[in-house]
Formats: structure tokens, C-alpha cells, sequence
């Protein structure tokens, strides 16, 4: 898909306003020096199929070349798998540390945690386009209220479906959480071949929206200081709705206890699902599967008929070291690669969400694919705490535990989730 001429004028327009200004200088970088001319080093993430992303970055970067003289930026894309090694490496090796990095947002708390990243509040608050950034984006590049860096692109799920599979059995896309289980639970019957909703005990991020649309919350705090809360009541209901979803009236425990989110997606794809809850980013796998050209997307049913349950906001963002000698060369990097225009064309040509909301509404409008998904972010969306402990958690696999041992009948829901907390509470206590 090209982006509309109206699209590209507007977005063209918005980044020559956002840099038509000098970048502004201050002073916290560790290094003590802020050099305007020389060599940036940035560490991007290596996709699939990368050459579209490079082309993307390779006009940002000839147009901060061509606004800066004598200065000239090289760029290594690095595995994601390996990012928290080589980053954390980065932070206490300064000499070759880059300037700018890609990481991933749930990554932001551990790395300020670290004092890895620049806080670059006051050049985010003076930046234009900053005022359209969606409000959890934003929250996925602050702690304690300071800003270090800029989000990139965003990825939420929604909910997939066979339309095939409901054309022939007569049901329409579930519109309540209730609906969607005895929905799922239908298909089986009908169906035994397949799973009604393909869900996974590991699936941490399909599962929590089943939580927060229950009014249940992972943990409760600000400031760096937080107490796990998914032991609370209203938690309980949401985890208990969604392992209620295993069994072999949907979903067998045996079989999807172990589940991750990329198992649940090939499922679908491979024709075994008749639903499951993937991410915009997901449609590459999903259309090359057997199900091409017979599914169709809407935003996840919350538990009230036609409400939309919180979704989790994935995604990247665009940060500077804090040992870079180039701070205000950086910034401006930085934002240029997370610009309006930027966002529109990395739509273009990977397909990723951008972070602004106008940015995000007309790009659905070019895309018919991407409504539900700008919907669902639309309708409210949620992110982890904003604590280095999260890492340890997400590590430790505390969730997908807790998840999976009420699955398997090991432990009620009460057991489960008081364990979780206990675990989530050691780890934010550790986090200081």
C-alpha cells in the first residue's frame, strides 16, 4: 500500500515544521561534551525482512546528513533476541556505546533503572508533534515523570476469526466476553477438529485483557513504587474468565497449557482456530496460512455487550545514551526517526501502527486491515508498570505460572494469584 498524496503532503509538512527549528541544547549528558559535528552511531533492530526499514531509515538519515555538515551516522541492526546483553553492555562501555537505540518499550523502566538513557523531557515537550503522541505511548517512554525517548511505533491485538467457519455455523463476531466463550465452545461441538479460540497458558499479553476488562489491574503504584494487585478481586474474575477457556470444550489444557502467543497464531493460521487474539503485526503469518482470504479482525470483546476490552500496548521506542558526546545531534535523530513522516512511511512499508493518533486515524483510512486495531487503541489501552522489577517478572515467567497451574487444576485461582503477587512484590521490593 502507497500512502494517499493527502497523507504524504500532511506528513511531509508536519516534519519540515517539527525540524525547521535548531535543536535545543542542554546539559545532563554524562559525558560532559555535546560535539555538533562527527560520527552518530545508532542501533536499530534487525527485522524479518528488513530492506524495507532500511530504506525508511536511509532518507531520515540523508536528511539530518544534509542539515548537518560534517557530521555522518552509521547504522547496525541488531538481533532482538540479543538486545538486553548488548544494550546493558553498551551502558558501561561508553567508548562503543552508540548514541541512539531502538528498544523495546516494556525494556524503558530496567534501562533508566541501568542509567543507560537520556532524559530528554524538556526537548520532548518542545517538539511539535510530541502533543499528538498517544497518551500510553507516551506513558511507555516516561518513569517518575521524566521522558527518555521517543515511541517509534506501537502493535496491540485484536480478535481473528474464520468467517468461513461462521458463515457455515451461522454465528457473528462475538461481542461480549461471555459471548466469545460460549461462541468458541459452539465451534468445538460443531466443529471438533478445531479449537473454538486458540489460547495459550504462556500467553501472557492475549491474557491480560481478559484481566482489565474485569476492572482487575496487574500491579498499583507510581513513582517507581508498586504493589502487585493481581491477586485482587476483580483480577481473579478476569483470570478466571480466561481459563475458562481452556478444556476440551474449547481448547485442551494438554495441548494449550504451553501456548505462546506465537503458537495460538499459528493455529489460526494453519486452520486449527476458529479465533485467536493476534496483533496487527501478525498478519504477514496469518496470510500465509490456509486461511488466507477467510478471516476477518474486530476489536476484542470487554465484558459489556459492544465494549472493547483493554488491550496491551506493545511496541518500540527511539532513545539517546546517556553517554553520548553528541546530545543535541542525538535528539535531533532521534526525533526525526520517530517523526510524523517517519511513522507514516514505516506503515508504508513494514505495516507497524504509529504512535500518533492523527498519524494512526488516516493511515486506517488508506488501510481498511488497520481499523480494529486503531480501535481498539482508541478505546483505552494498558501497559506494564513503569518498574525495572518488570523485567525480573517477565523473565521469571511469574504470569504465565500463575496462568498455567490453574489450567493444569494444580491451583485454584486464589492460590495462584496470591503466589503471583507474592512473587511480583519480591521483585518490585528488590527493584527498590
Amino acid at each position: 500500500m502507497k500512502l494517499a498524496p493527502r497523507l504524504a503532503v500532511l506528513l511531509a509538512a508536519a516534519v519540515v515544521t517539527a525540524t525547521a527549528c535548531a535543536p535545543q541544547t542542554s546539559d545532563n549528558s554524562s559525558s560532559g561534551k555535546d560535539e555538533k559535528t562527527g560520527t552518530l552511531r545508532v542501533w536499530l533492530f534487525q527485522e524479518v525482512n528488513n530492506k524495507p526499514k532500511e530504506k525508511v531509515v536511509d532518507a531520515v538519515l540523508a536528511g539530518f546528513e544534509k542539515a548537518h555538515e560534517d557530521t555522518k551516522v552509521t547504522v547496525e541492526y541488531i538481533p532482538v533476541e540479543t538486545r538486553a546483553q548488548r544494550i546493558k553492555a553498551a551502558f558501561n562501555d561508553p567508548d562503543s556505546a552508540p548514541d541512539v537505540i531502538e528498544y523495546g518499550n516494556t525494556d524503558t523502566a530496567g534501562y533508566v533503572n541501568d542509567g543507560g538513557l537520556l532524559d530528554v523531557t524538556e526537548e520532548f515537550e518542545a517538539w511539535d508533534e510530541a502533543a499528538d503522541t498517544d497518551p500510553t505511548a507516551r506513558q511507555s517512554v516516561t518513569v517518575d515523570g521524566k521522558v527518555y525517548g521517543a515511541p517509534y511505533f506501537v502493535g496491540v491485538r485484536a480478535l481473528y476469526y474464520r468467517t468461513d467457519v461462521f458463515d457455515e455455523l451461522g454465528l457473528k463476531a462475538p461481542r461480549s466476553m461471555d459471548e466469545l466463550a460460549t461462541t468458541a465452545k459452539k465451534i468445538r461441538a460443531e466443529k471438533p477438529g478445531l479449537y473454538g479460540i486458540a489460547v495459550g497458558g504462556a500467553y501472557t499479553y492475549g491474557a491480560m485483557p481478559f484481566v482489565w476488562a474485569h476492572g482487575g489491574e496487574l500491579a498499583t503504584g507510581k513513582g517507581g513504587s508498586y504493589a502487585s494487585a493481581v491477586d485482587g478481586a476483580a483480577a481473579r474474575e478476569g483470570i478466571e474468565a480466561y481459563t475458562s477457556l481452556f478444556g476440551d470444550d474449547n481448547c485442551p489444557a494438554a495441548k494449550c497449557a504451553g501456548m505462546g502467543g506465537n503458537d495460538t497464531v499459528t493455529a489460526f493460521a494453519s486452520g486449527k482456530a476458529a479465533m485467536a487474539i493476534a496483533g496487527d503485526f501478525s498478519r504477514q503469518a496469518v496470510e500465509a496460512g490456509e486461511v488466507k482470504g477467510k478471516y476477518a479482525v474486530v476489536p476484542l470483546p470487554g465484558v459489556k455487550p459492544g465494549s472493547v476490552a483493554p488491550a496491551f500496548a506493545g511496541g518500540n521506542n527511539i532513545g539517546v545514551l546517556k553517554s553520548t558526546s553528541h546530545r543535541t545531534l542525538a535528539v535531533d535523530l532521534m526525533k526525526r526517526l520517530a517523526s510524523k513522516q517517519a511513522q507514516g512511511e514505516l506503515f508504508d512499508a513494514m505495516g507497524f501502527l504509529p504512535t500518533f493518533t492523527d498519524v494512526r486515524q488516516r493511515v486506517a483510512a488508506e488501510e481498511p486491515f488497520v481499523k480494529p486495531f486503531v480501535d481498539t487503541l482508541a478505546a483505552g489501552t494498558k501497559f506494564v508498570p513503569a518498574s525495572a522489577a518488570w523485567a525480573t517478572i517477565d523473565s521469571s515467567q511469574v504470569l504465565p505460572t500463575m496462568f498455567q497451574e490453574v489450567v493444569s487444576g494444580k491451583k485454584d485461582v486464589g492460590a495462584a494469584a496470591g503466589d503471583a503477587a507474592r512473587k511480583m512484590d519480591e521483585a518490585f521490593g528488590s527493584a527498590g
